[in-house]
């Protein structure tokens, strides 16, 4: 065994650079948290090479007093930190005192620095984090940190850095992460002499997100927020529409610092259960207010990684904040927008939470949360569901006549209609005598009140004008949420059909057994299923509502929906399979349904009742009259 030594000085620190400073982004954040804790209000970033050549960090901050400027970069040299009492509560984002020695040790620095009040400044060189040079110099108030060579006598380390083009965007992502984390804070970032973004700095976080990410993100936010006291919550969260295929979009910062945590993860993607695709994940700009005292910001040496002395209470915030903001989307805000697939508006919103639907618990008392935007509902007559013969359907429309009962078929697990074998549509009367072309009885639903049922497009989308708006409504993603809210708050018995011919699904021995061990889950359903050997299961009973020739695409994306979604959880197992049997309960697009039905579903989307189908796809979309003349050049 070798022996013990102990590191040269020189060494330790090189090493001890490395869990601080990673890459260009690494220093980057470092300085831009050093210029807010001094109080800067204005902040400029430029870097040259993707940062590993040129980095320089100017503010306007309280500036650095000439005799404490070495100081400053020596390892463990704060001024935010005097005993081990202020580690109970760090209320800044600078703390260890690690930073500029990491920075000056693996790198050339200048330092170029006056404190308010003084008649000059200081410009202090550094190589390898040995002063080279120290002299007096004219400089405005604040500090101006530049970094060149990075890594210049760390080879190891050198060779693993990215192309300038990767290293880039690493820098550009810390410097928006501390731009959002301080939307006080001007932050301006120039690279490689062109500027990529310069914020207002004028507190308002909505004016920081429409800078950084644009207009289409920023439109598709939500204002967020709730207070129990100890723990507050603001900023914004996505409509669901709005989602994205990874958590790249998702920051939190907690007491003004970003962090990375899997519980606030969890907490907002709870918020969005049952209103998202599977593999698509909600946005947020959050901000959690607590204690200083409550929070473990050292835990890792980059501080993006916290503990929570009450993880509980911290969960219900941010699932409340996000849940509120969900719950209190108005369904028909009829704004002034362009007639364009980016920028139609998108009826939003969850589904309602009451009765059960869709809501994971009550909301705690005492909790305060955002005022609701204004909801303008707009109510539609709910149609009755007549029943009659195809004979007499015939009879009624030949002669005019009003129409009696038809026979019953198949219950719908919706609103008490029918359906018959072979059919997935509510209450389409059977009329083997009439040919496919021939007119269709012209039945008169109910117009809405203020609001005007024109019809049906495509077979698939439901007209309603109402108001200054023109509504499309797609039949089919609405009844999917009507039948999903039923029959996860189990308001009616299922109806079960014995099949005499049991159905054979051969999925391969792996979707057999996950479909064998859920088997109690898609019994409470209705559906009855029986393991064949190692890779094939018999559905011998399936519920009223679902045609047999549907039964093996059912089984299909329940197993697709079960592997990707996990099985730990019983209540998320049976929300999976839920999620498949809706859709294929719901009215099919491509089938022509009749006016009541399109009346009844109008009804519940322009009221606010559907907002959203149970994978999170939107139910309408609003073309304003504004819009449709500009369209036009009317305007």
């Amino acid at each position: 065994m070798a022996k013990i030594i102990q590191l040269d000085p020189h060494v330790a620190d090189l090493i001890a650079a490395g869990e601080v400073v990673e890459r260009p982004a690494s220093v980057v954040k470092e300085l831009i948290e050093n210029s807010i804790d001094a109080g800067a209000n204005d902040v400029t970033v430029e870097i040259k090479g993707g940062g590993m050549t040129f980095i320089r960090v100017s503010d306007n901050g309280c500036g650095i007093p000439a005799d404490e400027a070495e100081t400053a970069f020596l390892r463990h040299a704060t001024s935010k930190l005097r005993d081990e009492r202020g580690l109970e509560a760090i209320g800044t984002l600078g703390f260890r005192g690690e930073a500029l020695a990491a920075i000056a040790s693996v790198s050339r620095v200048e330092l170029v620095t006056r404190e308010r009040g003084c008649a000059e400044g200081l410009r202090l060189a550094l190589e390898g984090g040995a002063v080279t040079s120290k002299n007096p110099a004219g400089c405005p108030d604040g500090t101006t940190i530049i970094v060149r060579d990075l890594f210049y006598n760390t080879p190891a380390r050198l060779k693993f850095m990215k192309t300038d083009r990767a290293e880039s965007s690493g820098v550009a992502a810390a410097a928006l992460r501390c731009a959002l984390s301080h939307p006080e804070v001007s932050v301006r970032y120039i690279r490689d002499g062109a500027e990529e973004f310069h914020t207002p700095g004028d507190g308002r976080v909505d004016s920081c997100v429409y800078t950084l990410f644009g207009r289409d993100f920023a439109a598709g936010m939500l204002e967020a927020g709730t207070s129990d006291g100890d723990v507050a919550v603001t900023g914004y969260v996505s409509t669901p529409a709005a989602a994205k295929g990874n958590r790249t979009g998702q920051y939190f910062f907690v007491n003004g610092r970003f962090v990375k945590s899997k519980t606030l993860q969890a907490a907002l993607e709870q918020a969005y259960r049952n209103t998202l695709f599977t593999g698509r994940y909600p946005q947020c700009v959050l901000y959690i207010s607590l204690s200083p005292s409550a929070v473990d910001v050292n835990v890792h040496p980059a501080k993006t990684e916290v503990k929570f002395l009450n993880e509980r209470q911290v969960f219900d915030g941010v699932y409340y904040a996000a849940l509120g903001a969900l719950e209190n989307r108005g369904p028909a805000q009829n704004a002034d927008v362009a007639v364009s697939p980016s920028t139609m508006k998108v009826l939003g919103g969850p589904p309602d939470a009451a009765e059960g639907k869709g809501a994971a618990s009550p909301r705690p008392a005492g909790r305060q949360y955002a005022a609701p935007p204004h909801e303008a509902s707009v109510k539609i007559p709910k149609a009755s569901f007549k029943e009659m013969s195809s004979e007499e359907f015939i009879n009624s429309f030949v002669s005019g006549r009003s129409a009696a009962p038809q026979k019953r078929g198949r219950q719908s697990p919706v609103s008490g209609g029918t359906y018959r074998p072979g059919q997935t549509e509510l209450d389409m009367p059977d009329i083997p005598a009439v040919a496919p072309d021939t007119q269709r009885p012209a039945k008169t639903a109910k117009a809405p009140a203020g609001a005007r049922l024109i019809g049906e497009a495509l077979d698939t989308y439901i007209i309603v004008e109402s108001g200054d708006s023109l509504w499309l409504i797609d039949k089919h993603a609405a009844h999917e949420r009507v039948c999903f809210d039923r029959l996860r708050s189990q308001q009616r018995e299922t109806m079960v059909e014995q099949l005499l011919t049991p159905v054979i699904f051969s999925p391969g021995p792996e979707d057999a057994a996950l479909l064998a061990e859920n088997a109690s889950v898609f019994e409470t359903f209705g559906i009855s299923l029986e393991l064949l050997g190692d890779s094939s299961v018999a559905v011998r009973s399936i519920p009223s509502y679902i045609d047999e020739s549907d039964v093996e695409a059912l089984l299909g994306e329940s197993c697709a929906a079960l592997r990707s979604g996990g099985t730990a959880d019983p209540s998320r197992r049976r929300d999976e399979i839920l999620h498949s049997v809706a859709c294929k309960a719901a009215i099919k697009a491509g089938r022509r349904s009749e006016p009541e039905e399109l009346s009844e579903l109008a009804e519940r989307v322009l009221s606010g009742e559907i907002r959203y189908c149970p994978h999170g796809r939107p139910v309408a979309v609003e073309l304003t009259h504004s819009a449709l003349d500009r369209t036009f050049k009317r305007t």
